[in-house]
């Protein structure tokens, strides 16, 4: 099977839409990733530089508190960090309707899809306070931007930003034998988190060629790798464990400490044949089913390999391989792929999004996506959604797609379409008879509409 705009709409892009035309070719999808980013200035998400001011003023905040504990001044500090937080939570689901606006509107899907995969690769979170609310600010400035570079290029955008290294708690990371360490006090341990997390997920994958001892090596030449609320990154040499390491055979540093030795790790790691192989592998599961053609696998390890990486040049693979198209049990649709796709069907207004305070956003959205399987912005672990078919088709998980389909929209989009013609709209060539024959026949458009929704051909991508 060759290209077919309904299916790229549907698998690689965020569904059909009533008003935005399905592509016309796999090239004219790879051009949309080179286009203006359009919809991300029609839908701002704030950045995370911007969101830095938010955590220099916690810091600020905190330091008036320490300063007079027991005073009017600290008593006023701390009410203005419980409202910071109170703000920071708000905008964070301001956003999630952002993204949702994006997906609905955009004339680009392939590159909300892929900022999507590649923040779920690369997941990253805050854990208390400001930061908690960090994500999507961290998704719009390392990810978004870096989606069509080299993959080595991603890797560096992601795992020395200040999110993932608060995330995988570097922060407290400390070379043993270094200048710091020697000073005592709390900080003076070494974290292997991020160093583990990077080999087993980032690059080389579950059972890649690493042993315990590399995870060590790369976790000391990572010392000296922190943040700092000001600032964002920050390198410390004084953290930094003295002397050389060696990560799968390879020497890093050995003089000055400076965060060149960890690029130079991060890009030797980027181009390692086990990564290819694992970024080709998880490229394929996302896009096309929990057991993908072998042949598409190889295919895109290939390019991945002959590019050094180049994304661009792995997506097209992606999208001409002819076994991208024949997937006899194509996924089914993770929870915010469900109701995003079908907001798009819907044509939802921005305005009935943007105008949505935080309460209706978790009661319509949130909740929703959370007794389906998603926590929004709140993983389980550093290994992001399951790819996992059955994680999905829960007996909780279908009730609630149900319950959504059913009752939501309509709250959305007052207006409904008539669902004879919605079948068409949604489902294109995939509308079955039975399908048909029960959005004709429900007693409400409202019902029909969400009989439409909860079918199992929208269900599957």
């Amino acid at each position: 099977m060759s290209f077919d705009p309904q299916t790229a709409d549907i698998r690689f892009g965020c569904g059909l839409s009533p008003v935005v035309p399905p592509p016309a070719s796999a090239e004219a999808m790879l051009a949309t990733l080179k286009a203006p980013d359009s919809v991300a200035a029609k839908f701002p998400v704030e950045t995370f530089e911007t969101f830095l001011n938010r955590m220099k003023y916690r810091l600020s905040l905190t330091r008036i508190r320490r300063k007079n504990r027991g005073t009017p001044e600290a008593a006023e500090a701390r009410k203005g960090i419980k409202v910071l937080n109170q703000k920071a939570r708000k905008a964070q689901f301001v956003w999630l309707g952002r993204h949702l606006s994006r997906r609905i509107w955009t004339d680009a899907p392939l590159r909300e899809r892929l900022t999507f995969f590649w923040a779920d690769h690369f997941t990253a979170t805050g854990k208390a306070g400001v930061i908690r609310r960090g994500t999507s600010p961290y998704v719009e400035s390392a990810i978004r931007p870096m989606i069509t570079a080299r993959f080595e290029d991603l890797l560096i955008s992601t795992v020395l930003h200040p999110l993932m290294v608060h995330y995988l708690d570097q922060q407290s990371s400390v070379g043993p034998n270094s200048p710091r360490a020697q000073k005592g006090g709390r900080l003076k341990g070494l974290n292997e988190n991020l160093a583990r997390e990077l080999l087993e997920l980032h690059t080389l994958g579950v059972g890649g060629p690493y042993t315990q001892t590399d995870v060590r090596e790369l976790a000391e030449l990572l010392t000296g790798v922190t943040l700092a609320p000001e600032t964002g990154f920050k390198f410390r040499k004084d953290w930094a464990e003295p002397g050389a390491e060696t990560v799968l055979g390879k020497s890093y540093g050995g003089g000055q400490a400076h965060v060149r030795d960890v690029k130079a790790a991060l890009r030797d790691l980027a181009r390692h044949p086990a990564t290819a192989r694992h970024i080709a592998r998880k490229l394929a599961v996302h896009f096309t089913s929990d057991t993908p053609d072998e042949g598409l696998v190889a295919a895109l390890e290939a390019r991945f390999l002959e590019t050094g990486g180049q994304l661009t040049e792995v997506y097209r693979v992606l999208l001409t391989h002819p076994a991208a198209w024949e997937v006899a049990a194509p996924n089914i649709k993770p929870p915010f792929e469900f109701v995003s796709s079908a907001l798009r069907a819907l044509a939802v207004r921005p305005d009935a999004l943007d105008t949505l305070d935080e309460r209706d956003m978790r009661l319509h959205v949130a909740r929703p996506l959370a007794l389906m399987g998603h926590i929004w912005e709140r993983p389980d672990g550093p290994d992001g959604l399951p790819e996992e078919d059955t994680a999905w088709l829960t007996p909780q998980g279908l009730a609630a797609r149900l319950q959504w389909a059913v009752a939501v929209p309509q709250t959305l989009r007052p207006e409904l379409p008539d669902p004879r013609e919605f079948v068409r709209t949604a489902l294109g060539a995939r509308a079955t008879p039975n399908v048909h024959f029960v959005a004709g026949a429900a007693e409400t458009r409202w019902d029909g509409i969400g009989l439409v929704l909860a079918s199992p051909a929208f269900q599957r991508m």
